[in-house]
């Protein structure tokens, strides 16, 4: 009750007092116009809204025009019908079924004997494994050979390759067993010798180890360690052992986008020895260890190459006590010079060789177990050629090159030894090589001037010819002659294939060769030369495939049944023929 009485009493007092007040005002405050300037500051609720449906007034030349659509219609000369039918199909060519295993079996005149296997095998876990097997011998003798001339020769090979995940490494195998027999005797001597006293047959053993390693994205691209041991029935043995790496050197953070320098190095080591010399007074040992290391950089821009580096070896000579540091440059440039029709090239190059016995044996099998080992220096060899496509179907390679060498080796014949020895006894009284029918390994220095040229025809699919011509001029330092090099040689090849048939032909021409003739019998110095002919050799072989697994071949080797020495004194057999078959299949 008392809260409801005063609410009226203060109203009133507030009333009169604001009544007061005003009156107090008219009296006492004169009146004012007060303008007030503040900065403007916008908000988001004071801004106008657009309008939904703005009016727009366009200009008369952009408003759109009203297009009318006419079709003419014209009567047509000639009218196009598709003619129903089968669709031609491109010629791919000739479709093989590609097999991993292979066996060949052949049998031939001069009662020759051929095998050749080879066996695949790669796994889901990508392991590959393989076995390779060759075999091929005569064992009838040469026309008019007073001594055993049949030969033999034996190889296989086997390996494991396993893909890692940053690598792969293989493990290999080889093998070879090689029979020869030095049959090639002087014929002013001939009418001498009871052939019943000599034993003259030379067999070549050789086995190698292989280990490599590929690596994957990685600068180190290749390592390889090589073992290898050759002996002969003379108890004659070399060791070869080679450790070889490919490498990459980074040069981006040089410069950008630049190529890696790519660098080749080794260390080899080669020992051997010969019981005897040909004079029969001492042992012959060797014994030489060789690093080299050989970079290069290799510029392309547009159609230009240039390769830039070096090949540098250091050698130690053991039994001589000598040693060596050498270094060679390595230069080779290629540009296209009109389309594809013509490229030219050219380069300077040296290098150090290592000669072993083993590589003589394959060259020239009937060389004595007396052989003096050194290394050949090539101190230059400076080419210039040109190479492209003289149309779709033709191709040629030429190059000119000089070439400088020391120490090159050339086969020449050994002496034969006293003519009493020679007269038939009731036994053997010398080696089975000392009758005037093996050779030596002589060295000099030697310069050549070469002269190559290629030419590939591709006619079709089905027919591919191939010509090769290499002219060598020589100019030795010692050596009253070059020894059993040819100065021209000569190979052409062809190749035919159908769908049932197939031929390879290969026809070869080398020109004469020459050899020494001596005074008298060992000691004596060369009084004379002996030429042998050049000669051409063609050879065919051919088969037809009774299925995608059989396929019966025949090879005619000599077929002009030429008679020439390869050799001096050693005739090669004349006309031969081998037939066989061979199957194709998979595990």
């Amino acid at each position: 009750m008392i809260k409801k009485s005063i609410l009226p009493v203060l109203f009133l007092v507030y009333f009169f007092s604001g009544m007061a007040q005003e009156k107090r005002k008219d009296t006492l405050v004169k009146t004012a116009i007060v303008s007030i300037t503040t900065k403007y500051n916008p908000e988001i609720s004071g801004a106008q809204k657009i309008t939904k449906k703005p009016t727009l007034n366009l200009l008369k030349n952009s408003l759109k025009k009203k297009v009318n659509y006419s079709i003419y219609s014209a009567p047509v000369a000639s009218t196009f019908i598709p003619k129903t039918g089968v669709v031609k199909g491109i010629n791919l060519g000739i479709k093989e079924t590609i097999y991993s295993n292979y066996l060949a079996l052949g049998y031939g005149n001069y009662s020759t004997t051929f095998l050749n296997a080879n066996l695949y095998k790669m796994n889901r876990f990508d392991n590959e494994i393989g076995i390779s097997l060759n075999y091929n011998a005569a064992n009838q003798n040469i026309r008019n050979s007073l001594l055993n001339s049949t030969f033999s020769n034996f190889d296989a090979s086997a390996f494991f390759k396993k893909e890692a995940r940053y690598f792969d490494w293989k493990v290999a195998l080889e093998t070879q067993n090689n029979k020869y027999n030095w049959f090639g005797l002087p014929t002013q001597n001939s009418s001498l010798i009871n052939p019943s006293t000599i034993d003259e047959l030379q067999t070549y053993s050789y086995f190698k180890g292989i280990g490599n390693l590929q690596f994957h994205d990685s600068y180190i691209k290749n390592i390889l360690l090589k073992t290898s041991f050759f002996t002969d029935r003379f108890d004659s043995n070399e060791i070869m052992i080679n450790f070889d790496y490919d490498l990459l050197f980074p040069l981006d953070f040089l410069f950008r986008n630049a190529n890696d320098i790519a660098i080749i190095g080794g260390v080899e080591f080669l020992t051997g020895k010969f019981n005897n010399n040909y004079q029969n007074s001492a042992t012959i040992n060797y014994k030489i260890m060789t690093a080299n290391l050989k970079p290069n950089y290799t510029f392309l821009k547009d159609n230009f190459i240039l390769k830039i580096g070096f090949n540098s070896f250091a050698t130690v000579d053991y039994e001589n006590k000598k040693s060596k540091f050498l270094i060679f440059p390595e230069i080779f440039t290629e540009t296209n010079i009109y389309s594809s029709y013509i490229s030219g090239f050219a380069g300077i190059t040296g290098n150090l060789h290592t000669n072993t016995y083993q590589k003589f044996s394959e060259i020239n099998p009937y060389v004595s177990p007396t052989l003096s080992i050194n290394q050949t220096i090539e101190n230059s060899n400076v080419y210039v050629g040109f190479k492209g496509n003289l149309n779709t179907k033709l191709n040629y390679n030429i190059r000119g090159s000089l070439i400088s060498e020391d120490n090159k080796p050339l086969f020449v014949r050994n002496n034969a030894k006293s003519n009493t020895n020679l007269i038939i006894t009731n036994g053997p009284v010398l080696k089975s090589y000392e009758y005037g029918n093996s050779f030596n390994v002589i060295y000099d220095a030697v310069k050549t001037t070469s002269i190559f040229a290629e030419f590939n025809y591709k006619y079709n699919k089905s027919l591919l010819l191939n010509a090769q011509v290499d002219f060598n001029s020589y100019t030795a330092k010692n050596a009253t002659e070059i020894w059993n090099l040819p100065t021209l040689q000569t190979t052409i090849t062809g190749k035919f294939t159908t769908k049932k048939w197939f031929a390879n032909t290969a026809l070869f021409h080398v020109s004469e060769r020459k050899d020494a003739l001596y005074s008298s019998t060992f000691p004596s110095n060369i009084n004379a030369v002996q030429k042998l002919k050049g000669f051409v050799d063609v050879n065919i072989y051919g088969g037809y495939h009774f299925n995608d697994k059989f396929t019966g071949f025949i090879r005619l080797n000599n077929l002009l049944n030429t008679k020439y020495q390869r050799f001096a004194n050693f005739e090669t057999q004349g006309f031969q023929v081998l037939g066989g078959i061979s199957y194709k299949f998979d595990f």
